[in-house]
């Protein structure tokens, strides 16, 4: 048995955080570096991001949950290189950590697939400070519409387009629509709810198509009860301070655009010399380790790794779950002398979408589900996966209150991460154009 072993994991998320709890009985000494010190649950970052939830209801220190394992140490660092035949982990501020195991689980950041530009004018969700960054440019949107008398140049700031149409694209448009409607409907004098648009736009021909097409029709029709208008095999040519283009031409004037479509693996990998795939993850074995180096592995959505039907394994918390628990169990075993590796193999639990309030979608094999029931299974589900007992009981208060009662508690104005740079929408409406027939999102007649 080697009690001596070093292992490093790169990553506090999913796959890191789990790997380095599977790993609490193995004799290593396990070391976990990541550049913020929270473990966070980003299937609930857009509540964040839409006022439902505090950023401390979603998020957990890293030192807090790997507390109680004694051979299990955290840094709050960088890491700059890898130099895989030495076997050493250089960071940024500490000293250079020597590994036996290496785990990468450096996840993904948003993709504007060659327009980086855009981020200043439609922020993605992939991080605490996105979602604060977000929640700041919402509610401006409704203060600046509330200054505004004159109906023409107020249209552009409660017109919210939201680019990307899977499940945090759809997410995000019930979330705005329901905020729109019901919890700020008490909070402004000047502003009505039904003054309010939400698009949602999507390049391919369905919103969530990943799921059965029964259940994005369904998504549709829900989101549709919520007021928003979907357009679908719509390309974005251009997104800038006026709103969005299409690559029809067509000019949708709106001071809030949010990006959804699509993200990328971290950087990391490409830098370490790592050969990846177009959206930047690495290409590993069977079993998630790296090619030529059996003792590095790679996973969660860092990794490239094709499934039992021939498609790559999804991007998903479960993937990188399991992936943690397969490479943790491989390493305890070879630090005990038994046991030979073994592929890994990915178990589809199923997939969930929410929509709104008692508007979801799931798909679990055969078994389809929307509206209430989905909705339920959704909200059981992503409670039971909440990380810490506090954060599950102030989320069920939290989420229990805004059903009742209709009010959300974290409307917050904070932040100003993206000003340099980022468009204001607190600044005077005159600032944009007042929107022709041309440039309105087309949605009071119906019509998308």
């Amino acid at each position: 048995m080697n009690e001596g072993a070093r292992v490093v994991i790169v990553g506090g998320g999913f796959g890191g955080l789990t790997a380095a709890k599977a790993l609490r009985k193995s004799p290593a000494r396990v070391t976990v570096v990541d550049r913020t010190n929270h473990h966070l649950f980003q299937p609930l970052l857009y509540q964040v991001a839409m006022a439902g939830l505090a950023p401390s209801e979603i998020a957990s220190p890293i030192r807090g949950l790997l507390g109680r394992q004694p051979r299990c140490t955290v840094l709050l660092d960088d890491v700059t290189n890898v130099d895989f035949v030495a076997k050493r982990v250089e960071l940024r501020e500490g000293s250079p950590l020597e590994y036996d195991y290496l785990i990468l689980a450096p996840g993904a950041r948003t993709a504007y697939f060659g327009h980086d530009e855009w981020a200043h004018y439609a922020p993605g969700l992939k991080s605490l400070d996105d979602a604060v960054e977000i929640r700041r440019r919402v509610l401006l949107a409704f203060e600046a519409a509330e200054r505004e008398a004159d109906p023409a140049a107020r249209a552009p700031f409660l017109n919210f387009i939201v680019i990307g149409g899977g499940p945090t694209g759809v997410e995000m448009a019930g979330a705005i629509a329901e905020l729109a409607k019901w919890a700020l409907s008490r909070d402004f004098k000047n502003v009505r709810p039904s003054e309010a648009h939400v698009l949602l736009v999507e390049g391919s021909p369905r919103v969530l198509n990943t799921f059965a097409e029964e259940l994005s029709a369904s998504a549709v029709k829900q989101l549709a009860e919520l007021g928003v208008h979907v357009r679908t095999g719509t390309l974005v040519k251009n997104i800038g301070p006026e709103g969005v283009t299409l690559a029809s031409g067509e000019v949708l004037a709106a001071s809030t655009v949010l990006w959804a479509a699509g993200v990328s693996a971290s950087p990391l990998l490409a830098a370490l010399g790592i050969e990846v795939d177009r959206a930047g993850r690495a290409k590993v074995n069977p079993d998630c380790s790296l090619p030529g180096h059996p003792e590095v592995f790679v996973i969660g959505d860092a990794a490239f790794l094709l499934g039992e039907d021939g498609k790559p394994l999804p991007g998903v918390s479960p993937t990188a779950m399991q992936q943690a628990r397969h490479v943790a169990h491989i390493i305890d075993q070879e630090l005990r002398d038994r046991g030979k590796r073994e592929p890994f193999r990915y178990v589809d639990k199923g997939s969930m979408a929410t929509i709104g309030r008692s508007r979801a979608i799931a798909q679990v094999n055969k078994l389809h589900m929307s509206g209430l029931l989905a909705w339920l299974a959704w909200l059981v589900v992503h409670i039971w996966y909440l990380i810490g007992f506090r954060n599950r009981f102030m989320v069920m208060l939290d989420w229990g209150w805004s059903y009742f009662t209709y009010r959300r508690g974290a409307r917050l104005i904070t932040g100003g991460r993206l000003e340099a740079g980022a468009p204001e929408l607190a600044r005077s409406s005159k600032s944009l154009p007042p929107p022709d027939q041309s440039t309105q999102i087309k949605m009071q007649s119906g019509k998308t």
